[in-house]
């Protein structure tokens, strides 16, 4: 375990690589149980009205929702830091 997935704080970044270009929001270090990851992924795709995935503990949102993705996490109570530029 990365010292990113167990300090506590959840990571919000944005990443383009291997994607054809296209920009996905990245969500690491979400300390849950696996069906209440799936949970706040899903709510979370719902939230920014787009598509997204859940790969190895990751949650990605298409296109750049850095913003409300921060905003969403902090409304339910989790340390977030944005990661990158």
């Amino acid at each position: 375990m990365s010292n990113a997935q167990s300090d506590g704080v959840v990571r919000v970044g944005r990443s383009s690589r291997g994607r054809g270009g296209k920009t996905v929001t990245l969500i690491e270090g979400v300390q849950l149980p696996a069906t209440e990851l799936r949970d706040l992924a899903r709510d979370l795709r719902r939230q920014c009205g787009t598509g997204g995935a859940l790969k190895n503990d990751t949650i990605e949102i298409q296109g750049d929702q850095r913003d409300a993705v921060v905003e969403q996490l902090e409304a339910r109570g989790f340390r977030v830091k944005r990661k990158g530029g």
